[in-house]
Protein backbone atom coordinates (compact mmCIF):
# COMPACT_ATOMS: atom_id res chain seq x y z
CA UNK A 1 0.00 0.00 0.00
CA UNK A 2 2.28 2.67 0.06
CA UNK A 3 4.49 5.90 -1.45
CA UNK A 4 7.50 5.41 -3.35
CA UNK A 5 7.66 8.62 -4.93
CA UNK A 6 8.64 10.48 -1.69
CA UNK A 7 11.90 8.02 -2.25
CA UNK A 8 12.35 7.20 -6.46
CA UNK A 9 12.42 10.23 -8.68
CA UNK A 10 10.41 7.39 -11.02
CA UNK A 11 9.41 4.65 -8.59
CA UNK A 12 8.64 0.77 -9.45
CA UNK A 13 5.65 -0.72 -9.79
CA UNK A 14 5.60 -1.69 -5.65
CA UNK A 15 4.01 -0.28 -3.02
CA UNK A 16 5.62 0.35 0.40
CA UNK A 17 6.53 3.67 2.75
CA UNK A 18 10.05 2.81 1.57
CA UNK A 19 10.87 -1.25 1.17
CA UNK A 20 14.19 -2.85 1.21
CA UNK A 21 15.14 -5.70 -0.98
CA UNK A 22 14.46 -8.58 1.45
CA UNK A 23 13.72 -12.41 1.08
CA UNK A 24 10.20 -13.77 1.15
CA UNK A 25 9.65 -15.38 4.69
CA UNK A 26 6.93 -17.68 5.46
CA UNK A 27 5.64 -18.04 9.02
CA UNK A 28 6.15 -20.16 11.81
CA UNK A 29 2.87 -21.82 13.51
CA UNK A 30 3.76 -19.51 16.39
CA UNK A 31 4.13 -16.66 14.18
CA UNK A 32 1.01 -17.44 12.59
CA UNK A 33 -0.52 -17.17 15.78
CA UNK A 34 0.62 -13.96 16.51
CA UNK A 35 -0.17 -12.36 13.45
CA UNK A 36 -3.95 -13.67 13.91
CA UNK A 37 -4.05 -11.49 16.56
CA UNK A 38 -2.48 -8.32 15.30
CA UNK A 39 -4.63 -9.01 12.72
CA UNK A 40 -8.04 -9.47 14.79
CA UNK A 41 -6.68 -6.29 15.88
CA UNK A 42 -6.58 -4.51 13.14
CA UNK A 43 -10.00 -5.99 12.00
CA UNK A 44 -11.94 -4.98 15.06
CA UNK A 45 -10.97 -1.30 14.40
CA UNK A 46 -12.07 -1.31 11.32
CA UNK A 47 -15.43 -3.04 12.04
CA UNK A 48 -15.78 -0.44 14.90
CA UNK A 49 -14.75 2.63 12.31
CA UNK A 50 -17.42 1.43 9.92
CA UNK A 51 -19.85 1.85 12.62
CA UNK A 52 -18.37 4.93 14.06
CA UNK A 53 -18.24 6.97 11.33
CA UNK A 54 -20.93 9.54 10.88
CA UNK A 55 -21.22 12.71 8.33
CA UNK A 56 -19.75 15.93 9.96
CA UNK A 57 -17.18 14.27 11.50
CA UNK A 58 -13.91 14.57 10.80
CA UNK A 59 -10.72 12.12 9.53
CA UNK A 60 -8.87 13.34 12.23
CA UNK A 61 -11.70 12.05 14.74
CA UNK A 62 -11.61 8.81 13.51
CA UNK A 63 -7.22 8.18 13.67
CA UNK A 64 -8.01 9.54 17.46
CA UNK A 65 -10.21 6.75 17.72
CA UNK A 66 -8.70 3.70 15.93
CA UNK A 67 -4.66 4.66 18.15
CA UNK A 68 -6.65 4.45 20.99
CA UNK A 69 -8.43 1.18 20.09
CA UNK A 70 -5.31 -0.49 18.94
CA UNK A 71 -3.16 0.82 22.20
CA UNK A 72 -6.42 -0.58 24.35
CA UNK A 73 -5.95 -3.95 22.45
CA UNK A 74 -2.52 -4.04 23.49
CA UNK A 75 -0.78 -3.14 20.36
CA UNK A 76 0.77 -0.07 18.91
CA UNK A 77 -0.43 1.20 15.43
CA UNK A 78 2.17 -0.04 12.80
CA UNK A 79 1.67 3.15 10.85
CA UNK A 80 2.42 6.05 13.19
CA UNK A 81 6.35 7.56 12.51
CA UNK A 82 6.51 4.71 9.65
CA UNK A 83 8.61 6.78 7.67
CA UNK A 84 7.83 9.98 9.28
CA UNK A 85 3.91 9.06 8.36
CA UNK A 86 2.25 11.47 11.27
CA UNK A 87 -1.07 9.25 11.97
CA UNK A 88 -2.52 5.67 12.93
CA UNK A 89 -4.57 5.50 10.03
CA UNK A 90 -4.71 6.71 5.98
CA UNK A 91 -7.75 8.35 5.44
CA UNK A 92 -8.97 9.17 2.30
CA UNK A 93 -11.95 10.47 0.53
CA UNK A 94 -13.26 10.14 -2.74
CA UNK A 95 -10.53 11.15 -5.31
CA UNK A 96 -8.07 10.59 -2.77
CA UNK A 97 -6.38 7.42 -3.86
CA UNK A 98 -3.78 6.34 -0.51
CA UNK A 99 -2.16 7.63 2.62
CA UNK A 100 -4.31 10.48 3.04
CA UNK A 101 -3.13 12.19 6.43
CA UNK A 102 -5.88 12.82 8.65
CA UNK A 103 -6.66 16.32 9.95
CA UNK A 104 -9.30 18.08 11.88
CA UNK A 105 -10.02 19.89 9.47
CA UNK A 106 -11.75 17.53 6.66
CA UNK A 107 -15.13 16.81 7.18
CA UNK A 108 -16.71 13.51 6.35
CA UNK A 109 -19.96 14.27 4.17
CA UNK A 110 -23.13 12.03 3.46
CA UNK A 111 -21.95 10.49 -0.12
CA UNK A 112 -18.23 10.36 0.57
CA UNK A 113 -16.70 7.06 -0.38
CA UNK A 114 -14.32 6.77 2.86
CA UNK A 115 -11.27 4.92 2.46
CA UNK A 116 -9.71 3.95 5.76
CA UNK A 117 -6.50 1.92 6.02
CA UNK A 118 -4.62 0.29 9.46
CA UNK A 119 -1.91 -1.64 11.20
CA UNK A 120 -1.56 -2.80 14.25
CA UNK A 121 1.62 -4.00 15.41
CA UNK A 122 1.55 -7.01 17.97
CA UNK A 123 4.76 -8.84 19.93
CA UNK A 124 6.65 -8.79 17.01
CA UNK A 125 4.28 -8.96 14.18
CA UNK A 126 1.92 -6.71 11.75
CA UNK A 127 -1.47 -6.85 10.51
CA UNK A 128 -2.68 -4.74 7.64
CA UNK A 129 -6.05 -4.04 6.51
CA UNK A 130 -8.13 -1.61 4.28
CA UNK A 131 -11.92 -0.57 4.02
CA UNK A 132 -14.03 1.50 1.77
CA UNK A 133 -16.64 2.89 3.34
CA UNK A 134 -20.18 4.26 1.81
CA UNK A 135 -21.03 7.47 4.34
CA UNK A 136 -24.41 8.08 4.15
CA UNK A 137 -26.38 7.93 0.96
CA UNK A 138 -23.76 7.56 -2.13
CA UNK A 139 -24.33 7.56 -5.67
CA UNK A 140 -24.96 4.17 -7.65
CA UNK A 141 -22.21 4.85 -9.11
CA UNK A 142 -19.74 5.78 -6.21
CA UNK A 143 -21.48 1.93 -4.44
CA UNK A 144 -21.04 -0.27 -7.77
CA UNK A 145 -17.18 1.16 -7.73
CA UNK A 146 -16.99 0.24 -4.21
CA UNK A 147 -18.80 -3.26 -4.71
CA UNK A 148 -16.37 -3.97 -7.21
CA UNK A 149 -13.48 -3.06 -5.76
CA UNK A 150 -14.15 -5.72 -2.94
CA UNK A 151 -15.11 -8.38 -5.49
CA UNK A 152 -11.36 -7.76 -7.12
CA UNK A 153 -10.18 -8.54 -3.19
CA UNK A 154 -11.88 -11.79 -3.04
CA UNK A 155 -11.54 -12.73 -6.84
CA UNK A 156 -7.74 -12.40 -6.06
CA UNK A 157 -7.76 -14.21 -2.90
CA UNK A 158 -9.42 -16.90 -4.03
CA UNK A 159 -6.11 -17.67 -6.29
CA UNK A 160 -4.04 -17.85 -3.03
CA UNK A 161 -3.01 -21.52 -2.47
CA UNK A 162 0.13 -23.06 -2.11
CA UNK A 163 1.83 -24.14 -5.84
CA UNK A 164 0.01 -21.52 -7.27
CA UNK A 165 1.59 -17.97 -8.26
CA UNK A 166 1.19 -13.86 -7.96
CA UNK A 167 0.38 -13.51 -11.59
CA UNK A 168 -2.76 -15.81 -10.64
CA UNK A 169 -3.82 -13.49 -8.17
CA UNK A 170 -3.16 -10.12 -10.38
CA UNK A 171 -4.71 -11.77 -13.43
CA UNK A 172 -8.00 -12.69 -11.03
CA UNK A 173 -8.09 -8.54 -9.95
CA UNK A 174 -7.82 -7.28 -13.55
CA UNK A 175 -10.25 -10.12 -14.76
CA UNK A 176 -12.58 -8.69 -12.36
CA UNK A 177 -12.23 -5.43 -12.71
CA UNK A 178 -11.79 -4.67 -16.55
CA UNK A 179 -15.45 -5.23 -17.72
CA UNK A 180 -16.62 -2.45 -15.89
CA UNK A 181 -14.57 0.12 -17.36
CA UNK A 182 -12.49 1.11 -14.47
CA UNK A 183 -8.53 1.56 -14.26
CA UNK A 184 -6.28 -0.26 -11.63
CA UNK A 185 -4.21 1.95 -10.08
CA UNK A 186 -0.33 0.61 -10.62
CA UNK A 187 2.20 2.74 -9.11
CA UNK A 188 0.62 0.83 -5.29
CA UNK A 189 0.38 -2.90 -4.88
CA UNK A 190 -0.20 -5.03 -1.92
CA UNK A 191 2.91 -6.33 0.13
CA UNK A 192 3.88 -9.50 2.66
CA UNK A 193 3.82 -8.54 5.61
CA UNK A 194 4.91 -10.28 8.85
CA UNK A 195 7.88 -8.83 11.03
CA UNK A 196 8.11 -5.64 9.20
CA UNK A 197 4.86 -4.26 7.78
CA UNK A 198 5.93 -4.15 4.16
CA UNK A 199 8.18 -7.19 3.04
CA UNK A 200 8.71 -9.12 0.17
CA UNK A 201 6.90 -9.91 -2.61
CA UNK A 202 5.13 -7.21 -3.91
CA UNK A 203 1.71 -8.53 -4.71
CA UNK A 204 0.37 -6.54 -7.63
CA UNK A 205 -2.92 -6.22 -8.94
CA UNK A 206 -2.33 -6.24 -12.81
CA UNK A 207 -0.44 -9.05 -15.35
CA UNK A 208 2.73 -7.51 -15.79
CA UNK A 209 6.47 -9.20 -16.57
CA UNK A 210 8.23 -6.53 -14.58
CA UNK A 211 8.11 -7.88 -11.05
CA UNK A 212 9.03 -11.98 -10.89
CA UNK A 213 6.22 -14.33 -10.80
CA UNK A 214 6.93 -15.61 -7.65
CA UNK A 215 4.87 -19.03 -6.29
CA UNK A 216 3.10 -19.27 -3.08
CA UNK A 217 4.35 -21.07 -0.62
CA UNK A 218 2.43 -22.59 2.47
CA UNK A 219 3.13 -20.11 5.11
CA UNK A 220 3.50 -16.80 3.40
CA UNK A 221 1.56 -13.83 4.57
CA UNK A 222 0.29 -11.39 2.04
CA UNK A 223 -1.25 -7.97 2.14
CA UNK A 224 -3.51 -8.07 -0.77
CA UNK A 225 -4.97 -4.75 -1.99
CA UNK A 226 -6.36 -3.77 -5.46
CA UNK A 227 -6.96 0.08 -5.95
CA UNK A 228 -9.40 1.20 -8.41
CA UNK A 229 -10.43 4.65 -10.12
CA UNK A 230 -13.53 5.36 -11.75
CA UNK A 231 -11.46 7.19 -14.33
CA UNK A 232 -7.71 7.37 -15.28
CA UNK A 233 -5.28 5.33 -13.34
CA UNK A 234 -2.89 7.83 -13.23
CA UNK A 235 -2.22 9.38 -9.91
CA UNK A 236 -0.30 12.16 -8.47
CA UNK A 237 0.83 13.46 -4.87
CA UNK A 238 -0.09 16.11 -3.16
CA UNK A 239 2.14 19.06 -1.51
CA UNK A 240 2.02 16.94 1.77
CA UNK A 241 4.24 14.71 0.10
CA UNK A 242 1.90 11.57 1.42
CA UNK A 243 -2.13 12.14 0.14
CA UNK A 244 -2.08 10.42 -3.57
CA UNK A 245 -5.08 11.78 -5.60
CA UNK A 246 -6.33 11.00 -9.19
CA UNK A 247 -5.14 13.32 -11.99
CA UNK A 248 -9.09 13.20 -12.92
CA UNK A 249 -10.52 13.95 -9.43
CA UNK A 250 -12.42 10.80 -10.42
CA UNK A 251 -13.51 8.13 -7.39
CA UNK A 252 -11.20 5.48 -6.52
CA UNK A 253 -12.03 2.51 -4.07
CA UNK A 254 -9.62 0.38 -2.10
CA UNK A 255 -10.01 -2.82 -0.18
CA UNK A 256 -6.73 -4.73 1.48
CA UNK A 257 -6.48 -7.97 3.92
CA UNK A 258 -4.14 -9.79 5.49
CA UNK A 259 -3.90 -13.32 4.05
CA UNK A 260 -2.10 -16.73 5.08
CA UNK A 261 -1.36 -19.23 2.25
CA UNK A 262 -1.96 -22.09 2.69
CA UNK A 263 -1.45 -25.59 1.55
CA UNK A 264 -4.57 -26.14 -0.40
CA UNK A 265 -5.98 -22.29 -0.14
CA UNK A 266 -5.87 -19.55 2.35
CA UNK A 267 -6.84 -18.15 5.84
CA UNK A 268 -7.55 -14.40 5.91
CA UNK A 269 -6.66 -13.40 9.06
CA UNK A 270 -7.76 -9.50 8.82
CA UNK A 271 -11.77 -11.02 8.29
CA UNK A 272 -13.84 -8.54 10.14
CA UNK A 273 -16.80 -10.88 10.11
CA UNK A 274 -14.73 -13.09 12.88
CA UNK A 275 -14.08 -10.76 15.66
Amino acid sequence: MNILTKLFPKPPILTGFGRRNRAIATKSDAEIKIMEESSKIVATVLKEITEYVRPGMTTMDLDVYAEKRIGEMGATPSFKGYHGFPSSICACINQQVVHGIPSRKQKIQSGDLLKVDTGAYYEGFHGDSCITIAVGKVSKPARKLMEVAEQALYAGIGQVKAGNHLLDIAGAIEDCVQPHGYSIVENYTGHGVGRNLHEQPSVFNFRTNQLPNVELRAGMTLAIEPIINQGSKVTRVLPDRWTVVTVDNSLSAQFEHTVLVTEDGYKILTDRTAV
